[in-house]
This record gives C-alpha cells, structure tokens and sequence, in this order.
C-alpha cells in the first residue's frame, strides 16, 4: 500500500516560524527528504543559527543545511512544501506549478480560488479531483494543493461528523487564538500582555469561506459550498499555542448527546485507515472533564503530538437541535506543517505526487 521510495522535498520560507515547524515533521520522515531549505533575510546562513525553538526536535543533518534564497529557476524537487507568506507564495507558487513542479502551501494566497484543492485529508480528500481541474484550466503540468487557516482547521475537523449525520443550519463560534498564530515576533508585549483582542485581520472572514469550502461537495469542475449560517467571532489572547473554540451549533434533525459522542468519537478517515506516519489514531479526542480542554495541558494531546482536535463541554443548548461544545486545536502542527504533512502523506500513498 505504502511505497518505499522517498521523494526529494524543498521547504520554502524554512527560516521562519511555520518553515521551521515542517523541519521537524520532515526530520527523519519515511516518505520525504528535504534537499533545498529557502528563506529571504537569512540567505547563505546555516539553519541552526536562526532556529529559535526546539533545535532538538530538527535533525542535525537539517540543522546543518544552508538556507537558499527563493528562486523558481533554479530549484528544483519531487515536491514543494510553501511556508511562504501570502504576498510572495502568490508569485512564487503559480512559477513552481507553471514550471511543472507539485506545491503543497499552507499560504492563503490560492486558498478560494476554484480549481485549487483546500484540504484537510480526513474531512475532503475527495476534493483533490480538482487538481486535474486546475492542470486543464491553467494549462500546466504542476499544481498547487492549500490547506487550511489554523483556526478553520479544528472546527471543519469537529463539524464533519455532525454535519455528515445530522445536517447543520447554524454555527456560531468565538476563538481564543494563540499568540504564536500571528508568527514570529507576533503582537506586540504591550499590546497583549494582561490583555484580549477581539479582532484579528481577515481572519472571521477566513474561517468562514474556507469552512464552508471544506465542507463543501465535490459536483463535476466545482465545489458547491456547504449550506451552513456560518458566524465567527475571532480574538487573540496571551497563551503561547493552541487556538480554543468557543462553538454552538443548530442541527438540521435531532440529535442526542450519547449519538454527539460516538460520531465524534469513532471519526476517521483515509490517514487512519491507511496508518500514515502523521495521522493521529483519534483524529477528535473527547474530554469529558468539565474544564477541559485547555491549551496549556491539551495542545499536544494524541498519539502523533499536536495532531488531533480535543473536544469538551457538550452539552444540549436550550434551542431546537442545538449543541455546545468547546474544541483545541494545534494551530502550529495540526493548523500548519502538520496538516500540510499529512496532506502529502496521503498523496504520497495514493500515488498522487
């Protein structure tokens, strides 16, 4: 099932934040080998003079690798992981692909666009059809496959296995998102110390488009979204990782908390079925004590750290068919490199790159 043969992978922006966290995801992985490592102000420097968390967790081989500027024309590889910010990645990704070169981005640059896969592989592998959409459309041998903004990320992995049993009218979220969710250096220490913004840029307008995307069917050429009133209230508060949702929700028919609890439970999907290296066994973790989950103690929780989405708090509202809960996500593994991984992985196993 699994092939054996590595493909040679290039991490673009692996200098920053998110390029380093696919660094160590990509340390010793079974199916890729990072060959090119790329950045912008730390051209010509060695890796390990500008990583600032957990060197240990990044191969010595890595570590070692001399940091290359960006340039399409004379990289090349099987395969192109993006950490690239949005504003570059939307010229730098579409010359990868026209050069015929396979790019996975976790930029927003190509995240809408219609003919671009935007996946979370346990919730729509499905939509990956569009990649010979996207080939035919552009008239290019490469592609580019998105995933998700770090906050989408865990709600679209909670409202899969509700909406797919029992349809869903209405979500109405608040997040408390992590600091490291704005990269590195981030906010400003005056600014949210002893402090919550309750506004992030672009990012409500994000969460809903591109949930609605995920969830979204498959019908010829095109993605129809899902039919879901989707309201988002985003705000940043002062822990270090993992983005906390705050959701309630109104079903199409009634559901009871014992039926909540086994969809959630029992949800899985093709990287668990097909046991890829990244994929956490419970790709949703129930924790039925009452004041979890919690950032600090539950951001790594799972059998492949950082990779599943904990879920507490359930609880009937008082409305028709309404449910509350509270859900934890990774926004710098699972919402990042994690996810990307994972995307690749599947790919990898499908034949797909």
């Amino acid at each position: 099932m699994i092939r054996l043969d590595k493909l040679e992978v290039t991490v673009l922006g692996a200098s920053g934040m998110a390029g380093q966290e696919y660094l160590k995801l990509l340390s010793n992985h079974p199916f890729f080998e990072v060959k090119h490592i790329t950045g912008k102000s730390s051209v010509g420097k060695k890796l390990k003079e500008v990583v600032k968390f957990d060197e240990d967790k990044i191969d010595e081989s890595l570590l070692e690798m001399t940091i290359e500027k960006t340039e399409v024309e004379s990289i090349k590889s099987d395969l192109f992981f993006s950490a690239l910010p949005s504003d570059e990645a939307l010229h730098i990704e579409q010359e990868l692909a026209k050069r015929g070169f396979k790019v996975i981005s976790d930029a927003s640059a190509y995240r809408m666009e219609s003919d671009v896969p935007l996946i979370i592989p346990e919730v729509n592998p499905e939509h990956l059809a569009l990649i010979e959409v996207q080939r035919k459309k552009r008239r290019w041998d490469g592609f580019i496959v998105t995933t998700p903004n770090c906050t989408t990320v865990g709600l679209a992995i909670v409202l899969k296995p509700i909406y797919s049993f029992f349809g869903i009218e209405e979500v109405v979220v608040t997040t408390m998102q992590a600091l490291s969710g704005a990269g590195y250096p981030g906010v400003p220490s005056l600014d949210i110390i002893a402090n919550v913004i309750p506004y992030i840029k672009e990012e409500e307008e994000k969460v809903s488009s591109e949930t609605l995307k995920i969830l979204g069917s498959l019908e010829g050429e095109i993605i129809k979204p899902a039919s879901i009133s989707l309201n988002i209230s985003c705000n940043r508060v002062s822990t270090i990782n993992g983005h906390l949702e705050s959701v309630f929700l109104r079903t199409k028919n009634d559901f009871s908390l014992e039926e909540i609890r086994n969809i959630l439970a029992s949800f899985k999907g093709k990287p668990q079925i097909l046991k890829l290296p990244s994929a956490p066994e419970k790709v949703i973790i129930l924790d039925e004590r009452k004041d979890r989950p919690q950032p600090r103690l539950d951001c790594m929780a799972g059998s492949v750290a950082g990779m599943s989405v904990v879920v507490g708090r359930l609880r009937k509202a008082s409305s028709r068919n309404s449910l509350m809960l509270t859900l934890l996500s990774n926004n710098v593994v699972r919402g990042a490199g994690g996810g990307a991984v994972l995307t690749a992985e599947l790919m990898f196993a499908e034949k797909l790159i």
